[in-house]
């Protein structure tokens, strides 16, 4: 079975960085998936992504996917 994380959304540029939304001694290195991806699975615009809390689903190699507004 797959587990859902809580994540929060920084911009840079046309990547999204994606940080656990977790306190900062438990939070791991973040990591950047393009935006448009995962603006266009939640019916965003790119703009709006900075601050928002979203949930994904945690896949082989710990990727993330299935976005979703948390």
């Amino acid at each position: 079975m797959s587990e859902r994380v809580s994540v929060r959304v920084l911009l840079f540029g046309d990547q999204a960085e994606i940080v656990a939304d977790v306190s900062p001694e438990n939070r791991a290195d973040p990591v950047r998936y393009p935006a448009a991806d995962i603006a266009a699975a939640i019916g965003v615009e790119v703009g709006d992504l900075p601050g928002m809390r979203l949930t994904a689903e945690v896949g082989w190699g710990d990727r993330l996917s299935d976005w979703r507004l948390a």
